[in-house]
């Protein structure tokens, strides 16, 4: 059977389609617009809207699984109308549709977002409740009510499985994302400063992998946090200079002056039609738990995060064979 999956052309769909075709299984892709990652791949391609309710109903015919990872993920926090129409309403649609269709298994990817990391010197786990909608981040409220509406479903009979990602990175980060693009410049000298604050990075292969295992093999109705490893900005920026020779920043700003800075950056950047990086947002993100577990997902899918400095090397290795570093990066090769 074919299996479905929403949000093929994001970091994390690009590597899972690639892995399942790798089982030789028939992939339908449901994409918006952008169809980068999905270039050349022996798939079939529907497009769409994920708030059309008849159009998913119409995707999901003759599907078993579904991998839900449409979503709108975004540093700004003033969205609201935006996360709710697509990572909520959107997650609703795509629950009914596979209670109308008979979806056998729907693996739904949450994000630690979604999850309190309060207070930060507890460990978070499973156990850990969602954030309470409105009182956080916009994006972050969004993930959380995009669970229940995952839940509410489960009530109803659905087989679903929830994955909560902490922060990717990895290969076929084709747009790419805001942690790639800060990668990208660290490689290339162009990041002016870091600031005191870090997070936990997995391996978007590490990521996808644990998903498949998860569609096989987890009961129905759990969660998983497929973590990796706690690292600052500083240490990201230290395996980037040690990986391609480029001197990390020197100046390493605190989070509360970054701050105070980040509503003027935030404007100039989009002023000059750049993307900013250090947003409130962003900067909220960086005060971080350093103690997020997968002990769950390493006992039940034999989850395994291999080390930061290999994710980072393959990063900026595929960056550099796809064209998004020049060829002074010599010094970049694979780890593995």
């Amino acid at each position: 059977m074919t299996v479905a999956v929403t949000g093929a052309s994001g970091h994390i769909g690009a590597s899972l389609v690639r892995d399942l075709l790798s089982q030789g299984r028939r992939v339908r892709v449901l994409v918006h617009t952008d169809r980068r990652a999905l270039e050349g791949l022996d798939v079939e391609v529907v497009s769409g809207d994920i708030c059309d309710l008849d159009y998913l109903k119409a995707s999901f015919s003759n599907i078993e699984t579904v991998y839900h990872l449409a979503a709108v993920v975004s540093i700004y926090g003033n969205k609201w109308p935006l996360f709710e129409n697509v990572n909520v309403e959107g997650t609703r649609n795509v629950v009914q549709a596979c209670l109308d269709c008979g979806v056998k298994r729907l693996v739904h990817f949450s994000s630690i977002h979604a999850i309190s990391q309060q207070p930060l010197d507890m460990p978070v786990d499973e156990t850990s409740p969602l954030v309470p909608c409105r009182r956080y981040m916009p994006y972050d409220s969004s993930k959380a009510e995009s669970e229940k509406e995952i839940y509410k479903g489960i009530q109803q009979g659905l087989d679903s499985v929830i994955l909560s990602p902490t922060g990717v990175l990895g290969p076929y980060d084709f747009k790419p994302s805001l942690t790639g693009e800060v990668l990208l410049k660290m490689a290339r000298g162009t990041l002016p400063g870091l600031v005191n604050g870090g997070f936990d990075w997995v391996d978007v292969r590490d990521i996808t992998r644990a998903a498949v295992r998860a569609e096989q093999t987890a009961p129905a109705g759990v969660r998983y946090i497929l973590s990796g490893h706690w690292a600052s900005v500083k240490e990201l920026a230290m395996l980037v200079e040690e990986i391609t020779g480029t001197p990390a920043p020197g100046r390493v700003y605190p989070l509360w002056l970054a701050a105070l800075a980040a509503p003027a950056i935030t404007f100039l950047d989009r002023i000059s039609g750049r993307r900013p990086l250090y947003t409130s947002a962003s900067l909220k993100a960086l005060h971080s738990n350093c103690h997020i577990s997968h002990d769950k997902a390493s006992r039940e899918l034999g989850f395994s995060p291999r080390p930061l400095k290999e994710t980072v090397a393959d990063s900026l290795l595929w960056f550099k064979q796809n064209g998004w570093l020049n060829s002074t990066q010599k010094k970049i090769k694979a780890e593995s």
